[in-house]
């Protein structure tokens, strides 16, 4: 069986860290590999839970956040050091990860309680629970206007939820249950 990687460039350069660092997700070996960019090499391999499947990172603190799905939790990464610095439990099978870096909140799409935990990016802690449509997994957020959409794989949908108080305020009817968000939301 061959091994299914996923790549996603965080940029940090608000921070004041180094901005080349390339992370991939390695779900076979539960790893994070960092690459750095500019000479393509590993520079560092972190273990995570259990069957990594996205991540993404908010570039005013320097953390990445994964998502693992087969052990329900999320792995806070410090970016400067690239060691695991929370672990925090989610709900069932977290996909998605959405970041609003205004706020410093973490958004999380459990595809199998069909729920996004809204974390805390100062404490590593489930602020609260949205319950959203059945089976969500892509997830972005606008953190201009402090909105969260999230798509609902087997319902066709989107949920629309508003950022200050944690209500989804729309459901909007797509035409594929595999729609994907646009990456570029978040308006970096």
């Amino acid at each position: 069986m061959a091994k299914k990687a996923k790549k996603i460039n965080v940029n940090f350069s608000d921070s004041g860290a180094s901005n080349d660092q390339l992370y991939v997700i390695d779900e076979n070996n539960n790893v994070i590999s960092v690459v750095n960019a500019t000479t393509n090499n590993v520079v560092s391999t972190i273990p995570v839970g259990h069957q990594p499947v996205s991540l993404n990172g908010n570039p005013n603190n320097n953390r990445i956040y994964v998502t693992n799905g087969g052990s329900q939790t999320v792995s806070v990464i410090d970016g400067a050091t690239n060691t695991v610095i929370a672990i925090i439990p989610v709900g069932i099978q977290p996909a998605g990860v959405g970041i609003n870096p205004y706020i410093n909140r973490i958004y999380i799409s459990n595809r199998g309680s069909n729920t996004v935990s809204v974390i805390d990016g100062l404490t590593n802690t489930v602020m609260a629970i949205i319950p959203v449509g059945n089976q969500p997994t892509s997830i972005d957020v606008h953190p201009y206007i402090n909105r969260i959409y999230v798509t609902n794989e087997f319902r066709n949908t989107v949920s629309v939820i508003d950022g200050l108080t944690n209500i989804v305020v729309a459901t909007v009817p797509v035409t594929s249950p595999m729609a994907n968000i646009d990456e570029d939301l978040s308006l970096e």
